[in-house]
């Protein structure tokens, strides 16, 4: 059975990412995402309070709450790996890379499936989180 994919936690999980890299300096290095639930994992010095989870969560939605348009553009490789971190990029993605852009927002590589504009997404909550050995668990879901 192939994976179902939910657009609007998609997206929410590529603005998790970039506010995740405004603070931090980090995007997941390990993530499911699912309907219900998901969970993005971080590496980062020191464990955040619960007040930067909290700022984490508001910056989210206020993000989502701009309305941004959700786009795609195509770059080659080559253009995509002097940019972007292509770790998790699947090597069948081929030569011609997607782009996904969250208005001025957030752009980065990616071959799922996402709305077509963040007030599609819905309130994003972070409903638990943990710290690690230098991991940061973030699970969350949208409502």
């Amino acid at each position: 059975m192939a994976k179902e994919y939910n657009p609007a936690m998609h997206t929410a999980e590529h603005i998790l990412n970039a506010v995740m890299t405004k603070h931090y300096g980090s995007r997941s290095f390990s993530t499911h995402v699912e309907k219900k639930k998901s969970r993005c994992d971080y590496r980062i010095n020191s464990a955040p309070t619960d007040e930067e989870i909290l700022s984490i969560e508001n910056e989210i939605n206020k993000i989502i709450e701009q309305k941004f348009e959700v786009t795609e553009k195509f770059i080659s490789r080559n253009e995509a790996d002097s940019i972007f971190n292509l770790e998790k990029l699947p090597e069948s993605a081929g030569d011609t890379i997607r782009i996904i852009q969250i208005g001025c927002f957030d752009d980065y590589p990616c071959i799922g499936e996402h709305v077509n504009n963040t007030s599609e997404i819905g309130v994003f909550r972070i409903y638990s989180h943990d710290y690690n050995d230098g991991v940061l668990r973030l699970r969350f879901r949208l409502e």
